[in-house]
């Protein structure tokens, strides 16, 4: 199912949270939704949802909006709250029972679930204990479990891998990319490294506006224009190189690395790419080019520059 958001708006007493965002999520795509703390997250989240009233605008989830239909709509929405709210004293099967139950599921159709969620989320080992019992990391997979029990056609997940150890992160990631597939994903993280990792777009909002919306890759392209190459180059001169490099057309500036080493940061005009006009250099002059990384802007950077005001 599609998610459309059309010019939605919150308001909490003179502080709007939320500011006239416009955007979709189509089936089959995972949507990093990326922001700073009280930038707007996690209330976008809520009304997509149908947690938290809509303000102004509309949540519309498979043409029907959330306003009119939000009852009917929940039934194809896995939620995972930020705070994960789980109740405590309950068992593991108990509470994925209980779950699964409210979403009208039938006894069978439950036990079937409910397999599947253990396994799928490396339950099985916890699945007899209370909740209150387990790791701050089990009770995260708990949540995943119980935001999929019914298996939605939407997962929203608010910070999942929230307490997990590198190897359960690992796992989560490969589940939610596999889930993408066929499902339509909205993810909200601060963990960067795994939005690249798992998210086929990326949307960041700051003080309640969306402010970049893309691709990692147009991401870095929107933020720098220009090409940034790491070069070692060998058997030369260091100024005879510099001077030679400093001179081709498509460089704009290049400074030194690592003098020891003749390890050398070149930077292209707006536009240009300087790596072929690099190599027939050295081919031309007999020198041995030993290195040449292009250097990407991180998404951290992107993240900075974009949401800090």
């Amino acid at each position: 199912m599609e998610i459309q958001i059309e010019n939605l708006s919150k308001n909490y007493g003179p502080q709007k949270a939320v500011d006239r965002i416009s955007f979709e999520v189509k089936p089959g795509e995972v949507l990093g939704f990326l922001g700073p703390n009280g930038a707007g997250k996690s209330t976008t989240m809520k009304m997509i949802t149908g947690y938290l009233a809509i303000g102004d605008g509309d949540v519309r989830i498979g043409g029907k909006s959330v306003r009119d239909h939000g009852d009917d709509l929940k039934r194809h929405i896995g939620y995972l709250p930020e705070n994960n709210p789980l109740y405590l004293d309950m068992p593991v099967i108990d509470y994925l029972t209980f779950c699964g139950a409210l979403q009208g599921m039938t006894p069978d159709a439950i036990r079937r679930r409910l397999r599947e969620m253990i396994a799928v989320c490396g339950l099985n080992a916890e699945k007899h204990k209370k909740i209150g019992e387990l790791s701050k990391g089990y009770r995260q997979r708990v949540g995943l479990a119980q935001a999929m029990i019914h298996d939605p056609e939407i997962l929203v997940l608010d910070e999942p891998t929230t307490g997990l150890d590198p190897n359960q992160i690992v796992e989560i990631r490969n589940l939610i990319r596999e889930l993408g597939k066929a499902k339509t994903v909205v993810l909200s993280t601060h963990i960067l490294p795994e939005v690249e990792a798992t998210c086929d777009r990326i949307l960041i909002i700051n003080q309640g506006r969306i402010v970049a919306n893309g691709t990692a890759d147009t991401l870095r392209k929107q933020a720098t224009g220009q090409e940034v190459i790491r070069l070692r180059i060998e058997d030369a001169p260091l100024a005879e190189v510099m001077n030679a490099l400093r001179g081709m057309p498509t460089v704009d500036t290049v400074e030194v690395v690592d003098k020891e080493l003749n390890r050398l940061e070149l930077q292209s005009r707006t536009g240009m790419s300087s790596r072929r006009e690099v190599f027939h250099l050295c081919v031309a002059k007999g020198w041995v080019l030993s290195e040449l990384t292009p250097l990407e802007t991180r998404l951290e950077d992107i993240f900075r520059n974009l949401t800090t005001n």
